[in-house]
């Protein structure tokens, strides 16, 4: 047994010298958390001593529930950050601009550790094409990497400063949530080296590149389910056993991690199609939110758009778009009906002037909802 000791996600170098002694052995766990709950955390939580191969405790980033605190070992952390350098060919420095308190930001940290070199660190809450082209000029490796989720990556793209910055990078990581497709294709337009990540905090960040796995994970569809395998996967949840009892079933002869997503392969690619609790049922028909998404965020100029359920007199449920630009509301209905058919047509469109988001750069699918019941 190890002791576990919680540590403040904004005193980034408080963070990575507790990770560097955990991951070696040297020190307690850790438990990464934002100031305004680390030093109550610490109250209860300090000193509790939790399994020896645990190195770190993490939350979950999920918007639809409490957070879950996912316990991963040494040895699957750095087997991610293993993963990750073979998969991209090389290791590097690396420009932090996640927090730390979630597992994409923290990822940044192991395989800083892993390639020996000190990150150069952008404060999320300030995040800017500005901020992050300075930050980036302080990088002083010669390969260089960084970790972003859409939402910022989109805010680059809208900057010839950023996109002339991140043609500099050896690997620019996307991951946390879908990346649209047109932003996608622009990048590649621009000649920068995106790579489409998909994992969970379950599985030390992003597992799968492109549609690919990397290391030995493995993917499973189970009834529509996506499944992970390998030597990522969590111990479990923190004082939860049941919960973990569901989420890291045995079958096949090895240990899963059960996702909330669905999703298929093609080619031996993974195809995300969405989550398990996105189906809404309009008029008696599923609807996919996730999908009605994809197709929202393909048009000109909605491609931070959110779609999510509200009430509805006479069909039950539909779909609303959120976003911070809108479109012909019949246009974007016939696009979509022509792909999804009728029922998948947005009932409307709401326009606000910010998204809100989650501290991991995520949009808050809650306060969205909330929004569209207004």
């Amino acid at each position: 047994m190890r002791g576990l000791r919680v540590v403040d996600s904004a005193d980034v170098t408080g963070v990575f010298d507790a990770l560097r002694d955990a991951l070696a052995g040297d020190g307690p766990a850790i438990l990464p958390l934002p100031s305004e709950t680390a030093r109550d955390d610490a109250t209860s939580l300090d000193g509790r001593t939790i399994e020896q191969r645990v190195a770190v405790v993490v939350e979950t980033s999920g918007s639809t529930a409490r957070p879950k605190r996912v316990m991963l070992s040494a040895d699957a952390l750095l087997a991610s950050a293993a993963a990750s350098e073979t998969a991209l060919g090389t290791s590097g420095q690396w420009l932090l601009a996640l927090p730390t308190h979630y597992i994409a930001g923290l990822a940044v940290l192991v395989r800083s550790l892993a390639a020996g070199t000190d990150p150069v660190v952008l404060d999320p809450r300030g995040f800017t094409p500005e901020a992050f082209v300075a930050a980036a000029a302080r990088l002083d490796h010669p390969t260089r990497f960084v970790s972003l989720v859409p939402a910022q990556f989109a805010r680059l793209m809208a900057s010839d400063a950023a996109v002339d910055a991140l043609r500099g990078f050896e690997g620019i990581l996307v991951g946390g949530q879908s990346t649209p497709v047109a932003l996608a294709a622009a990048a590649v337009d621009k000649g920068l080296r995106l790579t489409r990540t998909y994992g969970a905090s379950e599985t030390c960040g992003g597992c799968v590149y492109n549609g690919v796995p990397i290391g030995n994970t493995e993917i499973a569809i189970v009834d529509g389910r996506i499944e992970l395998s390998g030597s990522v996967i969590a111990e479990g949840y923190l004082d939860d056993p049941r919960r973990t009892a569901f989420s890291f079933p045995e079958h096949d002869g090895r240990r899963w991690y059960r996702t909330d997503d669905t999703g298929a392969m093609h080619h031996g690619r993974l195809a995300v199609t969405g989550r398990i609790d996105d189906v809404i049922i309009s008029g008696g028909i599923k609807v996919s939110l996730a999908e009605v998404e994809s197709v929202v965020r393909d048009q000109l100029g909605l491609g931070d758009s959110v779609v999510v359920a509200a009430p509805h007199p006479q069909w039950g449920e539909v779909p609303v778009v959120v976003g911070t630009a809108t479109m012909g509301l019949k246009e974007l209905r016939r696009e979509v009906a022509l792909r999804l058919g009728p029922a998948a047509s947005p009932d409307r469109m709401l326009l606000v002037d910010e998204l809100p988001l989650l501290p991991s750069g995520k949009p808050d699918r809650l306060a969205i909802a909330a929004l569209a019941l207004k």
